[in-house]
């Protein structure tokens, strides 16, 4: 019996020492107290022989916790009374060393460990319909600032599985930044109202952070963790793939990098662990899981993941191919540059916004037909079918507006389209490189499928690319692709040769041309954007020499589209009269944000970033494109409001001789004036007025 005691007592003592240290307290108080109390109540000494055994007890622990109490058991300490004195001094001294010291401390020790406890993350937190972030990188950062403009999400979870100090203090930051950013705007809208009126508008749209945000840092692969994040309660989860460690050398980030292009084993164990929680029966319903895929093994796994895991009306598994999505917008800021700007507001949850809703019609000309007439503030842009579900796309600034209904129909004025319209020819220099260059040829390469010339030798798309030996040699010197008519190998430093180049191909065309800079994601830290800076510096001093050898050249027939990775360079890439600074991350981020709020958005910009293939048997996409309004109208339209130039052009384009696949629909968004402020028709069309000049560009959703 003794020897089960004991072995029971050495379990509980090495499993958890606190308890035992607790039920020690416990008892020896309790048995200090009986015996406290029964030596008093015993004891035949004046002032004791009235007090009974609880009597005892209480003035015990009164003695305990004031010794001041002692006069209530010794009301004259004299030569009689010295025993029980004595005895009195002897509890309160132990009492208040193994009650009041012992108790306070464990308590005390207790209150510590649960703050150290939270702060580690140690603790089940209890929370529903919030936002998970898995993993960081250099995404993430912009995926938790998007939010703010959320209307949907206040909560947010990050789980790492290091730096939580740091981490929280970037977003820290980042949110103080884009709050005061916000806020500056709305003041400088204000500034010339009166004192009283300012004060009023500036308290009544303040910009506010109404995010919640909790870092932990932990094992983003235990189950245990992800259930103490109330990962199953969760209303989206997005799964960031790890990056090559910039703080390495370059070579070994190089060497790291090479081997993430063949596979990213632990997103996959992330997605397996995940998607064993999100599908289980106890698990909220119509959970978001978002993936980020960077080549194509963990594509194809991810695939094999989904058919066994995604469990309809309970988890739906979004895998996004951040390398493919980031080549085909590169690809078509080159060739339309102020789509960068387009994107850059499309895609955010801030002024004229995609929106997705369900949909019981599947034809798309009778929904965006049936818009037109009764809805000014939202522009219809197709129907899809996802998972046998039908989703309206539209745009709009906030989803409410599709519920509006102006009463009367809708009418436009006489448009006159240009049916021939093709895209002009496009010439193309690419400075440097990043790890996405096949994927940004591969969109080019998927351009040129729908509009290369299909009788004819010339070519449509023409590109010149500048970069250092080794990088060409990777890309074998761009030999796949036949629109790359030349490379020239150039280290960063050999300024001569890269402006004597740019030069010969600018005298050669006189097209207007894209400089595209790209910015080195593979670097050290300190090294980060460098490129593209010296990159800049060299088609800066190109241009100014153009323009003091004749005053009269356009500089805007030449359009430098800089890529940089940190947000931070952006002012500085800007002040240099660049428009089109391409935060390449950022519009991950926030295709992502917008994904955890309404995961049908993605088949659609899918849809809108991939142009159709070389196919006579209709159109299989639609993209948003920036034409020169010339080009576009066969006569310029009048002056009119703007929802009378959407339904105009829409009726002009709309053949209902031709089967629904053969259809060119063209939906004006927005208009590119010739100084290139954009602006896109959200809000009350009916109250934008429109004036479209020839050397004004329109932004037009079409299938081509």
């Amino acid at each position: 019996m003794f020897r089960r005691i004991r072995e029971w007592f050495s379990i509980r003592l090495a499993k958890n020492p606190g308890q035992i240290v607790l039920l020690s307290i416990l008892l020896f108080n309790i048995a200090f107290l009986f015996l406290s109390a029964f030596v008093i109540s015993k004891m035949s000494l004046t002032g004791t022989e009235e007090l009974g055994f609880l009597e005892s007890a209480f003035y015990t622990i009164s003695m305990i916790l004031d010794a001041g109490c002692i006069s209530y058991v010794v009301a004259d300490i004299g030569p009689q009374n010295a025993a029980i004195a004595i005895v009195c001094l002897l509890i309160v001294i132990i009492g208040m060393i193994s009650f009041t010291g012992a108790v306070i401390g464990y308590i005390t020790n207790y209150i510590s460990s649960f703050i150290e406890d939270s702060n580690a993350g140690n603790r089940k937190l209890l929370i529903s319909n919030h936002f998970v972030i898995l993993n960081w990188n250099s995404r993430a950062l912009e995926i938790v600032n998007d939010l703010l403009y959320s209307d949907s999400i206040n909560k947010v979870v990050v789980l790492v599985s290091s730096n939580k100090a740091e981490i929280e203090k970037q977003i820290e930051e980042r949110l103080h930044e884009t709050v005061k950013r916000e806020n500056n705007k709305i003041f400088e809208d204000a500034k010339d109202m009166s004192f009283f009126s300012r004060k009023i508008y500036c308290s009544k749209h303040k910009f506010k952070n109404n995010l919640t945000i909790v870092v932990r840092e932990g094992d983003v692969f235990s189950s245990k963790q992800l259930s103490d994040i109330s990962l199953h309660r969760a209303s989206s989860v997005v799964i960031l793939g790890e990056e090559v460690n910039n703080s390495l050398c370059k070579f070994a980030a190089s060497e790291k990098a090479d081997r993430f292009d063949k596979g990213n084993s632990l997103t996959i164990k992330t997605l397996m662990q995940v998607s064993d929680i999100t599908s289980a029966s106890y698990s909220k319903d119509n959970q978001r899981i978002i993936v980020e895929v960077t080549d194509d093994w963990t594509w194809n796994l991810v695939q094999k993941i989904i058919r066994s895991k995604q469990v309809d009306g309970k988890c739906n598994i979004v895998p996004v191919r951040v390398n493919q999505i980031l080549g085909e917008m590169m690809a078509q800021f080159s060739l339309m540059p102020e789509l960068n700007s387009i994107y850059n507001e499309l895609l955010s949850n801030k002024g004229a916004t995609f929106y997705t809703a369900p949909c019981k019609e599947n034809n798309e000309m009778s929904y965006i037909r049936n818009t037109l007439d009764k809805n000014s503030h939202i522009i219809p842009l197709t129907v899809q079918s996802e998972n046998n579900k039908n989703y309206s796309y539209f745009m709009a600034l906030n989803d409410q507006d599709a519920a509006r209904n102006n009463g009367d129909k809708l009418s436009g004025i006489p448009i006159r389209l240009n049916k021939d319209f093709w895209l002009e020819k496009k010439k193309i220099i690419m400075l440097g490189h990043n790890s996405k260059c096949k994927e940004i040829m591969n969109g080019f390469a998927s351009f040129l499928a729908e509009w290369d010339y299909k009788d004819s030798d010339e070519l449509l798309l023409s590109i010149v690319v500048i970069d250092d030996e080794k990088s060409l040699e990777k890309m074998n010197f761009y030999k796949e692709y036949p629109f790359v008519i030349k490379t020239v190998a150039a280290e960063l430093f050999e300024k001569d040769l890269i402006c004597d180049s740019i030069n010969e191909f600018l005298e050669l065309n006189d097209e207007d041309v894209s400089v595209l800079i790209l910015s080195d994601d593979l670097v050290p830290d300190e090294e980060v954007d460098a490129g593209t800076f010296a990159n800049l510096v060299y088609v800066q001093d190109i241009i100014r020499d153009k323009v003091e050898a004749n005053p009269g050249f356009d500089v805007g027939s030449i359009d430098v589209i800089a890529e940089i990775n940190d947000p931070k360079h952006h002012d500085v890439v800007s002040s240099y009269s660049v428009k089109n600074v391409v935060i390449s991350n950022r519009f991950i981020s926030k295709m992502i944000t917008q994904i955890g709020e309404k995961d049908a958005i993605f088949e659609f910009y899918q849809d809108i970033l991939k142009y159709d293939s070389d196919s006579n048997d209709g159109y299989e996409s639609k993209e948003i494109y920036v034409k020169k309004a010339k080009d576009f109208f066969a006569g310029m339209p009048a002056e009119c409001t703007a929802d009378k130039l959407i339904r105009g052009v829409f009726d002009a384009s709309y053949d209902p001789e031709l089967p629904a696949e053969k259809q060119n629909i063209a939906i004006v968004l927005g208009i590119v004036n010739q100084d290139g402020e954009i602006k896109l028709f959200s809000g009350d069309q009916s109250k934008i007025n429109v004036k479209v000049g020839e050397k004004d560009k329109l932004i037009v959703f079409s299938n081509h």
